[in-house]
This record gives structure tokens, sequence and C-alpha cells, in this order.
């Protein structure tokens, strides 16, 4: 079942936060939960952050973390706060959510 967009918002605003999975490699899992930020790390360094689509739609968003590569995002986590990513994600096509990831909340644009 579909909830109404303003739910689905307020949920994830007051809702429980996403946490961080590590995953050892630079491909993220075929099934992605709901409720948490992946990240791709290989050999020490980490390439991407995965992600299920915030909206609902269920779509997987895969956000690049390596510097060299274009558009990058930046993600600040340690062991007692949840993760952050910056710049915010937009997509362009499909649902065309807009929403930062800030300290494992959804805010939407």
């Amino acid at each position: 079942m579909k909830f109404p967009f303003w739910f689905r918002k307020l949920w994830q605003r007051h809702g429980p936060k996403r946490k961080l999975i590590i995953v050892d490699g630079d491909t993220p899992p075929e099934t992605l939960s709901t409720r948490h930020l992946y990240v791709c790390r290989d050999e020490g360094e980490n390439w991407s952050a995965a992600m299920s689509c915030p909206c609902g739609c269920g779509d997987k968003l895969e956000l690049m973390l390596l510097k060299e590569v274009k558009p990058n995002w930046t993600l600040k986590t340690d062991d007692q706060s949840p993760p952050s990513l910056h710049p915010s994600v937009w997509r362009k096509s499909g649902c065309e959510a807009h929403f930062w990831l800030r300290d494992g909340h959804i805010q939407w644009c």
C-alpha cells in the first residue's frame, strides 16, 4: 500500500533515522532496505552510496563518492552520528525527487 506524499514526508522526517551499512566491494547489493544508506568500500576507499528513493517509487539510487567522478557527493558520518550527504540529491528523471540526507533524515526541497 502506497501512503500519501504528506504522510511519507512526515514519517521520513520524524521516523527512524537511516543507518549506514558498509559493503565490501564497488557494487551495492541487489536489494536495498528503505531505511539504510549503503556505502560501497573497496580497499579502504568509499566508492559510492546507494539507497532506495525516499519518495516510495522503488528506484535504486547510486551516488558516487569518488572525487574524480562528476557529479559526486560527500558523505559525513562517524560512530556517534547518522549519515549526511552533500549536496542534495535531485533526480532529473523518473519521480524527480529532490531532497537532502541530513543526520539520517530525509529533508525535502
